[in-house]
């Protein structure tokens, strides 16, 4: 099986997410002198989580890398195309909208905190999250990522997650 890292719809999305990063937040964050292949790689290996997702109709995600499917248990194909509004619980949801919205007006944000919740139902508290609008070539908003590693678990289920063992 490949990797999704090697697909060239991930690869071409990877550039993206991580040139906005640079362009929007102005802080290093992976070195783009590489090919777009090792910027994608790079990124699904990072040991924080990141996630991102795209503007469909509703948004749904589109990246979410090996760090993020071990904290959240969803697979490559259970995560991508989800709606991203799935990794919050109902009752969070108003404060994740807000989140995005202020995202979506300053370019980013790197101050969050909130609740999200695994495919079994376990919650855990994300902080210091830095979230930014992804812009393609034309310099069209076409979506968002996230990025943390402050994760603090709220009712772990029986044993480390994967995500715990590996930290």
């Amino acid at each position: 099986m490949d990797h999704p890292y090697v697909k060239r719809e991930v690869i071409e999305w990877c550039s993206l997410l991580t040139q906005s990063f640079n362009n929007v937040v102005k802080k290093p964050f992976i070195d783009l002198n590489t090919s777009p292949e090792a910027v994608a790689k790079t990124l699904y290996h990072h040991p924080s989580i990141i996630l991102s997702h795209k503007f469909y109709d509703v948004p749904r995600f589109c990246f979410a890398n090996a760090a993020a499917q071990n904290l959240f248990g969803y697979s490559w194909d259970e995560f991508i195309g989800m709606e991203s509004s799935k990794s919050a619980e109902a009752e969070a949801q108003e404060d994740r909208e807000k989140l995005l919205a202020r995202a979506n007006k300053h370019g980013f944000i790197d101050d969050y905190s909130g609740v999200r919740i695994t495919k079994d139902g376990s919650r855990f508290r994300i902080s210091n999250v830095t979230l930014w609008n992804i812009f393609d070539r034309a310099q069209n908003k076409v979506g968002q990522a996230a990025i943390f590693s402050d994760v603090n678990p709220l009712n772990p289920p029986k044993g480390p997650s994967s995500y715990q063992k590996n930290r």
